[in-house]
């Protein structure tokens, strides 16, 4: 049977723990309502590039532009995106076994994958596997700009365009909402918009034709970079709020688990107590007995 002392430790500790988990709800929570205004802000404008880079797409031939040009996809790069921390649930061990599967159906079609990491979870996960990493980027999330997309986009397209892979997918968390995210294999590379703008791609051609200037090619070269840009820093956006909420529910988990740990402590405590004051009474009463 633990001692009094011991378990009274284990109640502080506890209560300590407590205190600990609700603060991280807090400030989890603060973060979550700035990153879920962020990324309610990028959403529209992602969209909306999304369907002027699937209407252009439409009008130019393919091959006038690297990243519309499809390849035989034996080479494929997959862009897995985690947090630089913990103790948020399952965010982290989602994202990963999904990749991990992803990787390994590529590799039964016959394909070469290659991987990039955001976030250090990601990356000493990654590390313990035999699938080489082409590319890592830790730390971004805490000041998170678009400077950050445009370095990872940048870097991506250069890589595309140079013939390093064929495919680009990217798994991510996405935002749903502060209790809810989804797992998502999005292909960026190339750009296929009769799939991956199919909706965009038919409420763009239904209004007829539309003349541009300067040219459709022209613009497509422009707006293509940019596109790549925008949609990961949305990307990262959706990763880093869908992470606050995860993070504030598991927290709030926590603080439920450990009000009902210091419960049945606390309980076992006083029983262990009442024992020892009852066995007490009885060695006094059967000493007094015992003078008679």
């Amino acid at each position: 049977m633990p001692s009094l002392q011991s378990l009274r430790r284990k109640i502080a500790a506890f209560k300590n723990t407590q205190k600990i988990t609700k603060a991280m709800k807090m400030v989890a929570a603060a973060k979550l309502k700035r990153s879920q205004d962020r990324i309610l802000a990028a959403r529209p404008y992602a969209l909306k590039m999304r369907g002027v880079v699937s209407n252009l797409s439409q009008r130019v031939n393919r091959s006038s532009h690297p990243l519309l040009q499809k390849r035989d996809g034996k080479k494929v790069e997959v862009l897995v995106i985690t947090s630089d921390r913990g103790l948020c649930g399952g965010f982290n061990g989602n994202i990963v076994r999904k990749s991990s599967e992803f990787v390994r159906q590529c590799e039964a079609q016959g394909s070469q994958v290659n991987l990039s990491i955001v976030g250090r979870k990601g990356r000493d996960y990654f590390r313990r596997r035999t699938w080489p990493i082409r590319q890592e980027w830790t730390g971004i999330f805490d000041k998170l700009t678009f400077e950050h997309a445009i370095d990872i986009g940048g870097d991506l397209t250069d890589s595309f365009i140079k013939g390093t892979f064929d495919e680009l997918h990217i798994v991510y968390n996405e935002f749903k909402s502060a209790i809810q995210q989804r797992v998502i294999v999005e292909k960026l590379f190339p750009v296929d918009a009769a799939a991956e703008f199919g909706a965009t791609q038919a409420e763009g051609t239904t209004g007829g034709s539309y003349l541009y200037e300067p040219d459709e090619a022209e613009l497509l070269n422009i707006f293509i970079p940019k596109h790549f840009q925008t949609q990961t820093f949305r990307i990262l956006l959706e990763s880093a709020a869908a992470e606050h909420g995860a993070r504030m529910a598991a927290m709030d988990g926590a603080t439920r688990n450990a009000g009902q740990l210091i419960k049945k402590v606390t309980l076992h405590y006083n029983k262990t107590r009442q024992t020892a004051i009852t066995k007490e009474l009885m060695d006094i009463v059967g000493g007094a007995e015992a003078l008679k």
